[in-house]
């Protein structure tokens, strides 16, 4: 199958589970597809009773639902992934920015050549980025053992953190504050992401930033949706 036919089946599909089991759908889907990374990034996807609650100063009951949600959905979301485009799924992060109705999943894929990680290509303004996501780090935990990134598009830029959790973390999550810390640390991270440099750095206006973490290996993304040069068009991101 070729890729845009698997980008339009993943959009369709996406759209119509979210809105079966959210109650209503994004108005958009948009995917992309490169190696070792997928992204599939919602807009307009607001629920009319999410809506009432963030109206009511209760964002954090609609992120614990989505949250609990999501858990029974990535399992689908995976097999799906893998039956309509052949794409084998280890690992998928998902987050939520309300105020804009967006979202965005983000799945990387087992490597072809076994290896578990690979290094991502480089682009342009890397290593200012990377220095960018150090202070960051610093500022929220400690600065990651590890950090990687690439530039999915024009539009999407993916970075990758390992090692950033901090004892006191470490032992919230082993006595089952996993969720809140989550939540916590969503909030100040993507706060701190808003006011660093990264506007100035990728010369480019940043409309969305979108954080999430595995604890149980300790990584972390991070996606940054940058101003596109035209307007998206179609079911995915790639042109």
């Amino acid at each position: 199958m070729e890729k845009n036919s698997i980008q339009a089946e993943i959009a369709s599909y996406t759209g119509k589970l979210l809105r079966d089991n959210f109650g209503k759908g994004p108005s958009s889907v948009y995917v992309s597809i490169k190696r070792p990374f997928i992204t599939i990034y919602l807009r307009d996807f607001l629920a009319p009773m999410e809506r009432v609650l963030i109206n009511q100063n209760k964002t954090m009951k609609v992120e614990e639902t989505r949250d609990l949600l999501m858990q029974e959905l990535l399992p689908d979301i995976k097999a799906t992934l893998k039956v309509s485009g052949g794409l084998d799924i280890k690992e998928m992060y998902y987050d939520w920015s309300l105020h804009n109705k967006t979202g965005m999943l983000v799945g990387e894929m087992v490597n072809e050549d076994g290896e578990n990680d690979v290094l991502l290509e480089n682009y342009e303004k890397k290593e200012a980025v990377h220095e960018q996501i150090g202070q960051v780090s610093m500022q929220a935990e400690k600065c990651p053992e590890a950090v990687d990134s690439c530039l999915l598009n024009d539009k999407t830029l993916i970075i990758t953190r390992v090692g950033i959790l901090v004892k006191i973390e470490k032992e919230l999550i082993r006595r089952g504050f996993e969720e809140q810390l989550k939540l916590s640390k969503r909030q100040l991270e993507k706060r701190l992401l808003h006011v660093s440099e990264f506007e100035k750095v990728l010369g480019s206006k940043v409309n969305d930033i979108f954080v999430d973490w595995d604890f149980n290996i300790d990584k972390s993304y991070i996606i940054i949706i940058l101003q596109p040069n035209q307007p998206y068009g179609g079911n995915e991101l790639d042109q």
